[in-house]
């Protein structure tokens, strides 16, 4: 701790050509001072425990922010500030041997108050009551006992609350400090929880702390949203760029390949799941290029597991170019890209005598199937999306037929050509 009284500093004037040297000395009054100030401040000392009393109290009765703390561990509040109070009042008279050990209780107090959530604001205001309790009752023994003295304690003034400034420096920093560790503390444990989760090694008896640690009622109905942007940077992000639909419950989670969000549909027996998925999945803002998997529903935090594979199902079934695809409404590709060697086995048999013909031939052929299909069959539809006539296309399905040796009026023979179709678009070459 620097001295209790700052030095003056003279230059005083030598005669030339000696350069002037600046000679440091304390006048009569500053000496006087100190011995004023130790004086009163031996006496504090000596009542330590009745000065620590009225500090409490104070704190109870003017500092909110303590007054739970105070309430629910009395004795350990009242040996923190007499710990405090006789340390820096110490200070006031041994500088040199007191510095540290006042330093480092103000760390500690710090530190410990931020782990117990009492605010910044309220540790700070309880110095500053401390300092200005001090300085008072200094001001009151000399003024009882020598009263003459009492103008003295003017040239000491300044630094007594200098000291009390910069012992509020230090435990603002170590308050700051402890705040940013807890919070890596917490994000760590959120991520680890969250993790677990999706992974489905949560483990059923730390579900409760989970719930309560996440927000998220362990009960209710879930599903998982699995998001992966060709722009996303090796380690992912916890909150990738992807806008929900307002009012959307969500947990994120940075995955080695994807970013999740566990989506939190409600309780169970409340609104439908298929109708909740099927609004946000509508109304799910998604970047450009970015493509989006929401899995189906399951009840209960302990599934949330089971959600992130159809999630992950769901995305391999997204289109190359982005999109979002809602694993309900998209059932027969999720079967195709969960078995991709039954379903490229498939697209080999079905779709294979077409690649004996040149690639734009092939081409032609493989876009009038795909557009027959989303126009439900329809020729003329198909025609209109094409921008050929229904002839055309008639002409091209019936090629198709004779080069496969299908019939697509056939119901499994159709089910099959859709299903190569999809396989031939969705999985790698």
């Amino acid at each position: 701790m620097p001295q209790v009284v700052r030095s003056r500093v003279r230059a005083l004037p030598a005669p030339p050509p000696v350069v002037p040297v600046p000679r440091r000395f304390r006048s009569l009054a500053d000496r006087e001072a100190v011995a004023v100030l130790h004086r009163a401040a031996r006496v504090l000392v000596a009542a330590l425990p009745e000065l620590t009393d009225r500090m409490v109290e104070a704190l109870r009765e003017r500092e909110p922010g303590y007054r739970a703390a105070i309430e629910a561990d009395p004795a350990e509040i009242w040996q923190e500030v007499h710990h405090s109070l006789r340390h820096n009042v110490g200070s006031l008279i041994q500088p040199r041997e007191f510095r540290d050990a006042a330093h480092r209780t103000s760390r500690r107090i710090g530190e410990v108050r931020a782990e117990q959530g009492v605010p910044l604001d309220a540790v700070l205001h309880a110095f500053r009551m401390g300092g200005a309790m001090v300085w008072q009752d200094l001001v009151d023994e000399t003024a009882r006992r020598h009263p003459e003295d009492v103008r003295l304690l003017v040239h000491v003034a300044a630094d007594v609350w200098n000291f009390v400034d910069e012992h509020c420096a230090i435990v603002a920093d170590a308050y700051r400090r402890a705040e940013r560790r807890l919070a890596w503390r917490r994000e760590n444990r959120h991520r680890l929880m969250t993790a677990a989760l999706l992974d489905g090694t949560a483990q059923i008896a730390d579900l409760p702390d989970t719930a309560a640690a996440l927000g998220l009622p362990e009960d209710g109905r879930y599903a998982v949203l699995a998001l992966r942007d060709a722009r996303r940077s090796p380690h992912g992000t916890a909150h990738p760029p992807l806008e929900l639909p307002a009012g959307t419950d969500a947990v994120w989670h940075a995955g080695p390949e994807a970013e999740y969000a566990v989506l939190s549909l409600g309780r169970s027996g409340g609104t439908d799941p298929a109708d909740a998925l099927a609004a946000l999945a509508a109304g799910l803002r998604v970047p450009p290029g970015a493509r989006a998997g929401i899995g189906s529903a399951v009840d209960g935090l302990a599934a949330v597991g089971d959600a992130r594979r159809l999630a992950d199902t769901a995305l391999r079934a997204c289109p190359a170019d982005g999109g979002t695809v809602l694993l309900d409404e998209h059932l027969p590709a999720a079967l195709v890209v969960s078995s991709p060697a039954l379903g490229a086995a498939l697209a080999d048999r079905v779709l294979g005598p077409l690649d004996r013909l040149d690639a734009a031939d092939r081409d032609v052929l493989i876009e009038t199937l795909t557009a027959w299909f989303d126009a439900d069959g329809s020729a003329p539809r198909a025609g209109a999306r094409l921008y050929c006539h229904r002839n055309t296309v008639l002409n091209r399905l019936r090629r198709f037929e004779q080069l496969t040796g299908r019939c697509l009026t056939r119901p499994s023979d159709a089910t099959e050509v859709s299903l190569a179709l999809t396989a031939r678009r969705l999985l790698p070459d």
